[in-house]
């Protein structure tokens, strides 16, 4: 205990020299596997390690998911006598380290989740009043990734909470990626770029397309109210390497969305630059839904280096038109069919102009101007600029063209 002590005594006093984040994480969107939206609090060591390892055996991992997450529910319903917090005993009887290790050798990182108030959203030990013991615990453990939630925080101030977080990491000395999820209750693109690498720009993710649930005290939504639920068009000017606006969690694979609707949900979180964590049980996963993960042309949106996020363009009858600007002038369009019919896109490049005010990018197309197609979804050149483009579209179904010369 005594040790213990003087560890956090001396974190404290180095706070106001560490009073920063870890620059070097996030450079492109996070990717990974979380277990919340599958599992809730129902998670174990056994479990996670099957999960470390589908996301090899599937493929997964060499396209860019690389994060193991532990959501809610990890520890136990007390801290010990010290006030560190201590692993479930039959969820994680051997502790969190192993867990961690098994993680690392498969070549992946390892996050846990946390909460900037007295208890977690399950009813778990929150991080209040312990920020700078957590971060030490963390670190000890081989921690990649904090989660950091705003359950029973009472009448705190959601950006010093944060940044006590943000220092305890920093001074703890391991790089730690912190995911801010307050839900954007506190307008966190005002405050949270310098703190955090990402945060959550809305309430909780639901497993539908379009929709919402009303748990009684809250609500979650489904992925297009998500899109819909701010104005991205000033949230994009906050994002960039290093901070990204965070939609939650992908519910494909879940169960419930067509195969458009899987692929629209996908190319939306790349094309508006969302970190991609996975939430659903990737030991049983379809052909058809893994083929639509593991799409590496459209995970390139996400991860391009550029890391301009894109908007919406326009809408021609019931297509929304989303665009991204992405290195080498190239250029990567989503038209989706918003509606609940079929219908037949019609789309003529003459002399149309994007422009990017924020970002300073534009590509124009014109005879001088002829740019090729690539189908992302058939992952095939479909022609160029010169001719008018044409496809049916289902309900709720997407066609993704990548722009360049």
């Amino acid at each position: 205990m005594k040790k213990g002590i003087i560890s956090i005594a001396l974190l404290l006093l180095s706070f106001g020299v560490f009073s920063q984040k870890f620059d070097s994480l996030a450079l492109t969107p996070q990717m990974g596997w979380n277990s919340w939206n599958k599992f809730a609090t129902n998670i174990n060591e056994q479990m996670v390690k099957e999960m470390a390892d589908a996301l090899v055996s599937s493929g997964l991992k060499d396209v860019g998911y690389n994060h193991i997450l532990l959501d809610d529910g990890w520890m136990d319903m007390k801290r010990d006598a010290q006030g560190n917090l201590v692993p479930h005993p039959e969820k994680f009887p051997n502790g969190i380290k192993v867990v961690a290790d098994y993680v690392h050798s498969k070549g992946l990182k390892f996050g846990l989740y946390n909460c900037a108030g007295s208890e977690t959203c399950a009813g778990y030990p929150g991080s209040r009043g312990h920020e700078y013991q957590d971060a030490l615990k963390y670190a000890e453990w081989g921690v990649d990734y904090l989660k950091y939630d705003w359950c029973s925080t009472g009448k705190m101030n959601a950006e010093e909470a944060y940044t006590t977080m943000r220092d305890a990491l920093y001074a703890a000395g391991r790089p730690i990626l912190l995911s801010i999820c307050e839900w954007g209750d506190n307008d966190p693109w005002n405050w949270a770029p310098p703190i955090g690498h990402s945060w959550r720009t809305t309430g909780d993710i639901y497993n539908c397309f379009e929709c919402a649930h009303d748990h009684g005290t809250h609500f979650s939504w489904g992925a297009i109210n998500i899109v819909n639920m701010r104005d991205q068009e000033m949230l994009r000017k906050i994002a960039g390497p290093g901070h990204w606006n965070d939609m939650d969690m992908l519910e494909i694979g879940n169960g419930v969305f067509t195969v458009h609707e899987e692929q629209t949900h996908l190319a939306l979180w790349a094309i508006l630059n969302s970190p991609l964590i996975l939430g659903n049980d990737i030991r049983n996963i379809p052909k058809e839904t893994l083929e639509v993960l593991t799409n590496k042309d459209i995970i390139a949106i996400n991860q391009d280096p550029l890391g301009i996020q894109g908007f919406k363009y326009g809408t021609e009858g019931n297509v929304e038109i989303w665009v991204k600007p992405m290195v080498n002038n190239e250029w990567a369009i989503c038209f989706f069919n918003h509606s609940q019919e079929s219908i037949d896109l019609t789309f003529d490049w003459t002399d149309k102009i994007i422009k990017d005010e924020v970002f300073n990018k534009e590509i124009t197309f014109n005879k001088e101007n002829v740019y090729k197609l690539k189908d992302l979804y058939q992952k095939k050149e479909i022609g160029t600029t010169k001719q008018v483009l044409k496809q049916r579209l289902e309900k709720s179904q997407s066609l993704v063209v990548r722009v360049y010369k």
